[in-house]
C-alpha cells in the first residue's frame, strides 16, 4: 500500500514534528528492512547492464576523460578499499567514483528515465550507491536493496514535486534519493539517513540553465556532482553532521523559496512500512541516445522513412508540424524559443535536446546512431538543414493530458506529426510510446539490455570482459560481500588512456 503524504511549508513557530517532515519520512522508507522481489531484482540488473553500456560508449568523450582524471587524483580513502572507475583497474575514492560513473552514464543521454510531475534520470542514482558498495565491502543483495531504494524515492518525488516549472534542475531530487539509497545499502538508522537526506537535498538545487540555449559539458557532470554530494553528506550524517531542518517545509527552505512558495501543497506517494519498493518498474530505458521526449518520434520518422520516402526531400516538404505535450514543445520543441536548436554548429548537447533536428535526420536516414547522428558533417547536410528548418512543434492539450497521466496505460510521450508536401498532400500520423517502451512496439526485456551492452561495447572491450560482466551483473543476487569490482569493466588495451588527460588542479 501506498501512503500519501500531505507536505506544506511550516513557519519556525509551528515547530513541525521531526517525524511529520518529508526527508524523515524518506528516511524510513529507506532503513525499512522490507524484502525486494524478484521482478525489481531483474530490472536493477537490467539497469546495471544498461548503464554500463552508455558508459562504455562514452569513455573517450571529453567530460569523461575529464571527471576520470580529476578522479584518479584521489586515491582510495581509509574508509574502505576504494571503489572502480569504468574501463580502468586503478581505484580511487567512492565520491571521485560516483562523480566520474555518473559522469560517463549521463554523457550520451541514452539510459533510462520517468518523466511526470518532473523529469528524472533514475539510472543516475547507481553509480554513487555502487561506489559506496564497493569500496565498503558490501554484497550484491546489498546493493540490490540500496539500488531499489534509490529508484523508489526519485520516483515518488518526481511523481509528485515539479521542479523545472521554476527552472531548477531535476538532480535536486537525485541528492536526497541516491543519499537515501546508500542509506540502505550501509544498513543506516532512521536518524542518520534523515541528516544525509536533507544535506542530499540542500546542497544540489542549482537552476535549469545547464538545459538552456547552449547546452554545455555541464550536462553530463550535473548528476554526478549530486551522486558525489550524496557520498559526502552521507559520510557527514555518519559522523554526527545534521542537516537544515526542515529542508523542505521550513520557510526558509526548498519549497517556499526555490518551488511552489509559501502556500504550497504537495501529495508525496510514499511506500507503507512493510511495503516492497517497486518504483524502478515504472521506469523505462531508451533504445536511442536523445532526449527521452524524442525517442517516440524516432521511432515514428523511421517508420515514415520506409513508407514515406517522399517526405525525405526538402524540395517535396512544405511544412512539418508536430504536435504535442507542453513539456516536449516547451522543453525540446520550437516552443523553447532557442534558435540554437536549429543551428548545425550546436553542439551534441544542443542536438540531443532538439526535437525538429532529431526528427529530421530519423526521418531521412530511417535510423539513429548515437554517434554518426550528432556528427558536424551530418548536422551540417544542406537537405538536412533545409528540412530541418521546416519542421515547428506545438502544444495539443490532448497530448498534455497523457504526458501527465498517473495511469501507466494512458501515460504517452509522443504525438501527432503533419507533414504538409508541396502538392498539397498531408501525411499524419501518430505515435503514444516509444517502441521500447513496456507498452511500446518492441519493449526491453534482458536481450534487449544485453544487446544494447554488446554493441556500444564492440570495438572497445574485448569479448570475454563483454561476457565476463554480463555473467556478473546477471549473478548480482548471488555475489558475496566484496566481490562487487565484478561490476567495473575493463577496456581493451590502448583504448583509454590515462595520461592523455587535461591537467588541472589536482
Amino acid at each position: 500500500m501506498v501512503v500519501q503524504h500531505n507536505v506544506r511549508v511550516y513557519k519556525s513557530e509551528e515547530n513541525l514534528p521531526r517525524e511529520n517532515q518529508l526527508a524523515y519520512k524518506i528516511a524510513k522508507v529507506a532503513a525499512d528492512p522490507v524484502a525486494v522481489t524478484g521482478e525489481v531484482t531483474e530490472m536493477i540488473i537490467n539497469r546495471i547492464i544498461d548503464n554500463a553500456s552508455v558508459a562504455i560508449a562514452s569513455l573517450n568523450r571529453g567530460p569523461i576523460v575529464a571527471a576520470r582524471a580529476q578522479a584518479l587524483s584521489h586515491a582510495p580513502s581509509t574508509g574502505g578499499s576504494g571503489s572502480n572507475v569504468f574501463g580502468i583497474t586503478e581505484k580511487v575514492s567512492p565520491e571521485w567514483a560516483a562523480w566520474a560513473n555518473g559522469v560517463a552514464v549521463r554523457e550520451l543521454d541514452y539510459h533510462d528515465t520517468f518523466l511526470a510531475a518532473e523529469y528524472s534520470h533514475p539510472g543516475d542514482n547507481i553509480p554513487p550507491i555502487l561506489a559506496v558498495a564497493q569500496h565498503t565491502g558490501a554484497s550484491g543483495a546489498d546493493l540490490i536493496r540500496g539500488i531499489a531504494t534509490g529508484y523508489e524515492v526519485q520516483v515518488d518525488l518526481v511523481k509528485s514535486i515539479c521542479l523545472h516549472e521554476h527552472k531548477i534542475d531535476h538532480v535536486a531530487h537525485l541528492g536526497p534519493s541516491a543519499a537515501a539509497g546508500i542509506g540502505t545499502l550501509l544498513g543506516l538508522d532512521v536518524e542518520t539517513i534523515f541528516q544525509a537526506v536533507g544535506q542530499g537535498l540542500h546542497t544540489t538545487t542549482a537552476t535549469r540553465q545547464s538545459r538552456k540555449g547552449e547546452i554545455s559539458t555541464w550536462k553530463a557532470h550535473a548528476p554526478a556532482f549530486a551522486g558525489k554530494m550524496a557520498v559526502e553528506a552521507a559520510d557527514r550524517a555518519m559522523r554526527g553532521q545534521t542537516s537544515p531542518v526542515p529542508i523542505y517545509e521550513g520557510e526558509d527552505g526548498v519549497i517556499a523559496w526555490l518551488l511552489d512558495g509559501p502556500g504550497a501543497q504537495y501529495t508525496v506517494p510514499l511506500p507503507a512500512d512493510g511495503e516492497a519498493k517497486r518504483a524502478i518498474l515504472d521506469t523505462y530505458t531508451k533504445e536511442h541516445s536523445a532526449e527521452y521526449q524524442a525517442q517516440a518520434w524516432i521511432d515514428l520518422a523511421r517508420k515514415l522513412h520506409g513508407e514515406h520516402p517522399e517526405a525525405t526531400d526538402p524540395a517535396n516538404v512544405k511544412s512539418v508540424l508536430i504536435k504535442t505535450s507542453h513539456h516536449t514543445h516547451f522543453v525540446i520543441g520550437s516552443g523553447a524559443n532557442d534558435p540554437q536548436k536549429y543551428s548545425p554548429t550546436a553542439s551534441r548537447e544542443t542536438l540531443d535536446h532538439s526535437i525538429p533536428y532529431i526528427f529530421t535526420v530519423a526521418l531521412q536516414d530511417g535510423s539513429w546512431h548515437h554517434v554518426d547522428s550528432y556528427s558536424p558533417e551530418r548536422a551540417g547536410r544542406p537537405d538536412t538543414v533545409e528540412l530541418w528548418h521546416k519542421v515547428t512543434t506545438e502544444e495539443d492539450a490532448e497530448w498534455t493530458r497523457r504526458y501527465h497521466s498517473l495511469d501507466i496505460a494512458e501515460k504517452a510521450f509522443g504525438g501527432t506529426v503533419e507533414i504538409t508536401l508541396n502538392d498539397g498532400t498531408v501525411i499524419t500520423e501518430s505515435i503514444a510510446v516509444a517502441d521500447a517502451h513496456p507498452l511500446g512496439a518492441r519493449p526491453f526485456a534482458r536481450e534487449q539490455y544485453i544487446n544494447k551492452f554488446r554493441t556500444l561495447a564492440t570495438g572497445l572491450v574485448e569479448e570475454a570482459e563483454i561476457n565476463r560482466f554480463i555473467a556478473a551483473a546477471e549473478n548480482l543476487v548471488n555475489l558475496a560481500a566484496g566481490e562487487l569490482d565484478q561490476l567495473n569493466i575493463t577496456a581493451a588495451p590502448g583504448v583509454v588512456d590515462p595520461a592523455n588527460a587535461p591537467k588541472g588542479l589536482f
